[in-house]
């Protein structure tokens, strides 16, 4: 059972609740990425039970009104077994997504990830699968499928890679970057990863025509993205994390297309652990609802 101090940053650990945290946070005008835990399988049969799980999801998804989609990680289909592995599970999760008109993230793992998982979001999204290209509305994109993926500013790579999935048919989310990548290919100041932020940003909204999403709780960077869209007009969405800056969510909600990231599932305490680590607030919050009851 999920503990009350977790049930911040966690959905719950069934596909029900997080479909029924999906219904509460669209009455408050947000939309939900749902992301079942689980990651870094190294054999296939786990990674083929989180697909046959992702597909239920996304069936649920497409029976229901929610404004809802989901988000999978490459390790967790299976890319830490084998590279075919994981291209077999993704491409049964993105038929799904067609077949139920449920939008589809890749998430970004660690930079050794990054060309299996950039090569074959290309190869799906540029292909048949792909069901949203640019230009086309949020609105209906989401209800037609299609397909997103993650990339981080923090590692070197990330504008070419940003010129490379300029014209192909889907979204970008783009995050300053979770890991620790080493300094040969990934800044590793935060002056220089805001940069590199500010930079990609940029790129995106003069480049893009449909397909940005701002992965950020820094108020800055959410500013400027507000800038860009003024000064360019292409239409972007922010995404934030469950339990982090719900407040801000909400408000934003009444300006912007806002997606919340949220997790579930029953491997739920290393992700509670990481996000007690992330922020000191974080910590703090956790520490306060033990102490209470």
């Amino acid at each position: 059972m999920l503990p009350p101090v977790a049930s911040r940053f966690v959905a719950g650990e069934s596909a029900a609740a997080v479909l029924e945290h999906a219904r509460r946070e669209n009455d408050r005008g947000v939309g939900v990425i749902c992301n079942h835990l689980g990651e870094h399988y190294h054999e296939r049969a786990p990674a083929d039970a989180d697909t046959v799980a992702y597909e239920r999801l996304i069936r649920d998804i497409g029976a229901s009104e929610l404004r809802a989609c989901v988000s999978v990680k490459p390790s967790q289909l299976g890319l830490s077994v084998d590279e075919s592995v994981f291209r077999e599970n993704l491409a049964r999760v993105v038929a799904a997504g067609a077949e139920h008109g449920v939008f589809v993230w890749v998430d970004m793992e660690d930079h050794t990830t990054v060309d299996a998982t950039l090569d074959t979001f290309e190869e799906y999204a540029r292909g048949p699968r792909g069901a949203v290209h640019h230009g086309t509305s949020e609105r209906r994109g989401r209800e037609q499928g299609g397909m997103g993926l993650c990339l981080q500013s923090n590692l070197r790579r990330t504008a070419d890679d940003l010129r490379r999935l300029a014209d192909c048919p889907g979204k970008v989310r783009l995050v300053k970057g979770a890991y620790d990548p080493p300094a040969e290919v990934a800044y590793t100041e935060k002056s220089q990863v805001n940069e590199a932020y500010r930079e990609d940003l940029e790129y995106m909204f003069r480049e893009f025509d449909d397909g940005i999403a701002v992965g950020s709780h820094d108020p800055a960077m959410l500013t400027r993205a507000a800038d860009l869209h003024a000064d360019y007009g292409t239409p972007y969405e922010v995404q934030m994390l469950m339990g982090v800056r719900e407040r801000a969510q909400n408000d934003l909600a009444r300006t912007c297309d806002v997606w919340q990231y949220a997790p579930y599932g029953t491997s739920w305490p290393a992700y509670f652990r990481r996000r007690l680590l992330e922020r000191k607030e974080n910590a703090l919050f956790a520490l306060r609802a033990i102490a209470s009851g």
